[in-house]
């Protein structure tokens, strides 16, 4: 649940390695600069970024999944970085990699954080920042919460890929799922619990609600097959969405694994909508 504690922290080696922790070789190999800000509770929260090799204002923020690290997005990073030329930067999310926080966000919290990251982004690279935002499973729901705040107008577009609807809706369906358990009185209790540990409610980190207020370009993705998130959350976000939009139900997929399963399909579908709303790539 939300207020669990999170793994101990991986030491950190200088350059490219995590002890203990076996990366793909491309993400392993790349010279970037460990970054960091700290929360609005006093959390250093720690990520990396990849200049690119040409000069650009593009770059992405990649947010990754829960128990997962920042290092893990390696392969989104690579094609970002690799084949559309931009800066990517690959936050660790509070309570995982070398982040502080002893309790996962799933999302909320987290919103706050990015936003953090969208503003180092735009002190580093410039006020000409074009800021793509990319995430996946919890990933995509903290982009999508991101979605609902006052963005600036360097976030230009949104790729979230096998989000939920909100964390009381996710933890409810896998009750059911896991353990043919009710919602009630479980979820209330441990969200009542969680709101006195943490500040915020299951019901109130909601994907849903941000969308609502959501004015940046947005491309949904989402695994045909996935019985984790199931495929009617997508549909219910992309509806909530008030900006535009596009949909992407990968074929044989389950949760999470569209790249994997069709990457030159997913690349062309990511690139051909972020590409509707960037400008100039010294790549182009």
């Amino acid at each position: 649940m939300a207020i669990s504690p999170a793994s101990p922290e991986p030491a950190y080696a200088e350059n490219s390695s995590l002890t203990g922790q076996t990366l793909p070789s491309w993400i392993e190999s790349q010279p970037y600069q460990l970054w960091t800000v700290t929360s609005g509770d006093e959390l250093k929260l720690m990520g990396y970024y990849l200049p690119a090799r040409i000069p650009t204002t593009r770059t992405v923020i990649l947010a990754h999944g829960y128990s997962s690290q920042a290092l893990e997005m390696g392969e989104f990073a690579r094609f970002y970085g690799e084949k559309l030329g931009y800066n990517v930067l690959l936050p660790d999310a509070r309570g995982h990699g070398i982040s502080e926080g002893g309790y996962t966000g799933f999302g909320w919290p987290d919103r706050l954080d990015y936003l953090l990251w969208i503003q180092e982004i735009t002190d580093k690279v410039g006020p000409d920042a074009q800021i793509t935002l990319h995430g996946l499973s919890m990933g995509g729901a903290t982009v999508m919460m991101v979605s609902g705040e006052n963005l600036p107008e360097q976030v230009k577009v949104i790729v979230e890929d096998s989000g939920y609807t909100s964390v009381r809706d996710e933890l409810a369906y896998q009750l059911k799922r896991l353990y043919n358990l009710p919602a009630f009185p479980l979820l209330p209790a441990v969200s009542l619990l969680t709101e006195i540990k943490v500040g915020y409610s299951f019901s109130e980190a909601s994907s849903l609600k941000q969308l609502e207020k959501n004015h940046t370009p947005m491309l949904f993705i989402h695994g045909a097959l996935d019985d984790f998130v199931p495929v009617e959350m997508a549909l219910q976000l992309y509806e909530a969405c008030q900006a535009e939009k596009k949909l992407y139900l990968a074929e044989n997929s389950s949760h999470g694994m569209a790249f994997y399963t069709d990457q030159p399909a997913y690349e062309a579908i990511v690139e051909d909508f972020i590409s509707l709303f960037m400008g100039h790539s010294p790549l182009d």
